[in-house]
């Protein structure tokens, strides 16, 4: 006679769940959010809660949103870690920020473009997005993160259906970190900013295969790598550059540091380096009958029907950030030149504003968006290097395969 099976047992039982404990999350592939540029501001935004649109920010410390009326705070004291990490940097423009904690943690989350910020509470949320085997989005993930919960009043200036700030710094508060944490993937991402379309972010490592995918083989195999700085109280990015090449012609680079910032549209020198490099442009293209006069913030501009269009951009001096080890991260036509309307292309450099030439406090170079599209850009925070390569020109950043997408 067949006998019945016997039932677990409690101590079995306590035993198969630590087991299913101890396993890996199934959710261990990085995690994917689409990436799109807003036409009217420039800036770029992402998909992270509940269909809410937020503003990408290289250099925000902390994960912001608004809240619903009757959302509750969460209980996190003035010595939780969560406390001390959303405080560990301070806006320069926010000046309420820094005031003692006295029982329930308050954060301080800040506009990127205005500088206004305000008091808020931290609370929990969940961020929908999909995890990606680098060529496809495979399943719906939702990951768990920490945000402070921001007054409508400081979204001024943002595109207009964002509801906060994606903040991708290496603090502790911001997106790499927490789904790192929270979704077991390794303390890196991606950014592919695109031009048009629909462009990437991919949290926790590569592959990552755009189309045609043949031809353009798993990116990650092609970057090139640097150091990747930080300094005290600073939640910027820094990577070291020794001099800025114009056709292969260096031009050197004072101090100052190279920083990135996805909420200036285009990059940025400060003075004293900015005349040295659009000059060195200016010979090196030697084209005075095609120029026209500045328009806009662009001194340097010509008109486009007497340049020469190519599959990378103008045919125009190439412009290098010359790095360590004989490496260099190379600008083509592509991003070196902006269509600002139909007769006119500039050079897609602009002179930083409000500081001296020379100023030790500040950045020499301010790396902005439009030079980092359709670039491929790795920031592993935990090997503190970063990953750059060019997507070939058959393809783009909003070549990725979004087809099985659950957004």
């Amino acid at each position: 006679m067949k006998m019945p099976r016997p039932l677990p047992t409690p101590f079995l039982l306590l035993a198969i769940s630590l087991l299913v404990l101890a396993l890996p999350a199934s959710s261990s592939y990085p995690v994917l959010i689409p990436v799109a540029k807003d036409p009217a501001t420039s800036l770029y935004t992402i998909l992270v809660r509940d269909g809410a649109s937020h503003v990408i920010d290289l250099a925000g410390p902390l994960l912001w949103s608004t809240c619903a009326a009757d959302h509750s705070p969460a209980a996190f004291s003035c010595n939780a870690t969560e406390c001390r990490d959303a405080n560990a940097f301070r806006a320069p423009s926010c000046g309420i920020a820094g005031r003692p904690c006295k029982k329930r943690c308050t954060a301080y989350p800040y506009n990127p473009i205005t500088g206004k910020c305000a008091a808020a509470s931290l609370i929990h949320t969940r961020l929908i997005a999909n995890t990606t085997d680098g060529k496809n989005p495979l399943q719906q993930a939702s990951v768990r993160a920490v945000a402070a919960c921001a007054p409508r009043n400081i979204l001024a200036s943002l595109p207009k259906d964002v509801t906060g700030v994606a903040a991708l710094s290496a603090s502790g508060m911001a997106l790499p970190a927490q789904i790192a944490a929270n979704h077991r993937v390794a303390n890196k991402f991606m950014l592919c900013l695109p031009r048009h379309g629909e462009g990437i972010a991919i949290f926790g490592g590569g592959p990552l295969f755009l189309q045609p995918e043949p031809a353009v083989g798993d990116l990650t195999t092609t970057l090139a790598f640097t150091q990747l700085q930080s300094r005290k109280g600073n939640p910027l990015y820094y990577i070291p550059v020794q001099a800025i090449a114009v056709n292969h012609a260096p031009v050197p680079l004072p101090a100052g540091g190279v920083v990135f910032c996805s909420r200036m549209a285009f990059t940025a020198l400060r003075p004293d380096v900015y005349r040295p490099v659009v000059d060195a442009f200016e010979r090196a293209l030697a084209r005075n009958d095609a120029k026209v006069p500045a328009l806009g913030a662009f001194d340097l501009c010509y008109r486009s029907s007497m340049l020469v269009n190519t599959r990378n951009g103008y045919a125009v001096p190439e412009i290098s950030f010359v790095l360590e080890g004989g490496k260099s991260w190379t600008f083509d036509g592509s991003n070196s030149m902006v269509d600002v309307n139909g007769q006119t292309a500039c050079l897609a450099f602009v002179e930083m504003k409000g500081v001296k030439a020379g100023d030790p406090n500040a950045a020499a170079v301010v790396v902005g968006g439009f030079q980092m599209e359709n670039h491929l850009l790795q920031f592993d925070l935990e090997k503190k290097q970063l990953g750059f390569a060019k997507v070939p020109f058959f393809s783009s950043c909003s070549n990725f395969n979004f087809t099985k997408s659950q957004y």
